[in-house]
């Protein structure tokens, strides 16, 4: 009597090729998430955030000494951002001088700048309203994060200088 054995194949079995399949699919799937990754990080972000980083480190100490001046000054600043409509807003400064006197005689001026783009920074000028209020209409403000520079210059040198994030909302 003849025994005849048949082997059939466990179709569940894990062998060599099918290690091999998985694991360069799974790393076939990360590399292309990275790809996908860092070209939107660089099409988003250039990384430039200053032209050149030496000379604004020079410029360090002339900032610090800038700051100590402003201080001795003691004047008091204040700055309301708002919206007027669904695309435009108003930039309303109040600038008095130590005793609470209204700054008469002085140019202000401000920047919204964009956190991540240069490009989308809006210069802004604002116009004396009398009392110490300097006013700024703006066509266009664009929801979200921004900062807020403010200067203030008397006979044409910088006395004033702040910096504040800002969030305006839609």
């Amino acid at each position: 009597m003849a025994t005849i054995q048949t082997h059939m194949k466990d179709p569940k079995a894990i062998t060599g090729k099918t290690v091999l399949v998985w694991l360069l699919s799974f790393f076939a799937v990360v590399f292309t998430a990275n790809a996908i990754f860092i070209y939107l990080a660089l099409g988003s972000f250039p990384g430039v955030a200053v032209e050149s980083s030496y000379e604004a480190g020079q410029s360090y100490n002339q900032e610090i000494a800038a700051a100590a001046e402003q201080h001795k000054l003691n004047w008091q600043i204040g700055s309301v951002l708002e919206r007027t409509n669904a695309e435009a807003g108003r930039l309303l400064v109040t600038a008095a001088d130590a005793d609470g006197a209204p700054l008469y005689g002085v140019a202000v001026s401000a920047v919204l700048q964009h956190p991540a783009q240069q490009t989308a920074d809006i210069d802004i000028v604002l116009t004396a309203d009398g009392g110490g209020r300097y006013i700024a209409d703006l066509d266009r403000l664009p929801a979200g994060n921004w900062n807020l520079v403010l200067v203030i210059e008397q006979d044409g040198m910088r006395k004033f200088k702040s910096e504040n994030r800002v969030f305006v909302k839609e």
